[in-house]
């Protein structure tokens, strides 16, 4: 942020670090007034909750396989390896690859990256969202937007479209952030 003035930086600092409490209070609040948590009832998941893991899951498979893809083309159409053995057996070098093509693979990496971290605590959050009896329309807003969020966020990471890559991760964070303060909030009523 070179050439930005420091009232810009510690607005964009306070942005930072408001930005995640503004997002789990609208989730805290979405939970409370539009979904109506309930006290947490273990037990099996119902039909229509399934159906939501269902659908998240084959979205997200989708969207793994296309940054898989995406990333192998990549490889492809800059003359990018991934092993030592495989630049050995190529007739090209490391150093002959034009600097857009590393950017790209990086862009590649990096929308990787951030799509298998989300989903680790999406996984473990969801797990245990499906077993306390969820409404469904909760279920539906949280796990199916995590979902889109996570698809949207890669397509535009991959498209260079920021600022919509911006509105796709607070998507998929506000889901998070619901499945969280759903889980908390039906324990804490529990006992």
């Amino acid at each position: 942020m070179s050439g930005v003035s420091e009232a810009r930086k510690q607005r964009a600092r306070m942005f930072i670090l408001g930005y995640p409490f503004a997002l789990i209070f609208f989730a805290f609040v979405l939970n409370l007034f539009a979904f109506g948590v309930q006290p947490a009832e273990i037990g099996l998941p119902s039909a229509g909750v399934l159906t939501a893991f269902i659908v998240c899951a084959a979205l997200l498979l989708a969207n793994h396989t296309w940054l898989m893809t995406a990333t192998e083309l990549t490889r492809v159409r800059f003359g990018l390896h991934a092993t030592p053995e495989e630049w050995e057996a190529s007739a090209n070098a490391p150093e002959q690859v034009p600097q857009i093509g590393w950017q790209e693979l990086e862009r590649h990496h990096n929308a990787h990256r951030n799509a298998t971290e989300n989903s680790v605590y999406f996984v473990l959050l969801a797990a245990i969202f499906s077993l306390v009896s969820p409404p469904l329309a909760a279920c539906w807003v949280w796990v199916a937007g995590f979902a889109v969020g996570r698809c949207g966020h890669s397509w535009c990471y991959l498209a260079g479209r920021d600022g919509l890559r911006g509105l796709f991760m607070s998507v998929s964070l506000l889901s998070l952030y619901g499945l969280a303060t759903y889980l908390m909030t039906a324990m804490m009523m529990t006992f």
